[in-house]
């Protein structure tokens, strides 16, 4: 079964099982596919493309609840901690350090990248090969390590 038939059958059990959170956040996905569908005139997405509406979604938890720690909002930084981990649910096995690592010294000898200018080949062609099995920071942190 495909991620975003996954996704809205689980919407349904949380709507017949009362589960509000987790149908609150189910919704919000499925209305950002739908958005997307209807912007780029399809009928339905390829799974990358919900993996990206997915990382999209938990990286704007993580960022809301540093900010809500940050001004002392402990209540609502335990709710978008909820919410993003019935998202990370949907996402693949994440990888390693090492494995990363790997990818990036890959990437680094098949795009001939020598200097930080060369960043954002080396950070597509990781990207690519990771589909949504790493966070884009932490891959950017270990290019930078990587290359002069």
């Amino acid at each position: 079964m495909d991620l975003y038939k996954r996704i809205e059958n689980d919407m349904k059990a949380a709507l017949k099982e009362g589960n509000s959170d987790k149908l609150s956040v189910l919704r919000m996905v499925v209305s950002a596919v739908k958005t997307l569908e209807i912007d780029k005139n399809i009928k339905s997405l390829q799974e990358s493309d919900v993996l990206q509406i997915l990382q999209r979604q938990i990286r704007e938890r993580r960022e809301s609840i540093e900010q809500f720690k940050s001004g002392n909002r402990q209540d609502l930084a335990d709710k978008e901690i909820k919410e993003l981990k019935i998202l990370e649910s949907y996402m693949p096995e994440q990888l390693g350090e090492a494995e990363v690592e790997a990818l990036v010294k890959a990437s680094i000898l098949e795009t001939g990248a020598a200097t930080k200018a060369d960043t954002g080949k080396v950070m597509k062609a990781v990207m690519e090969k990771a589909k949504g099995r790493c966070d884009g920071k932490t891959v950017n942190q270990i290019v930078m390590k990587f290359l002069k």
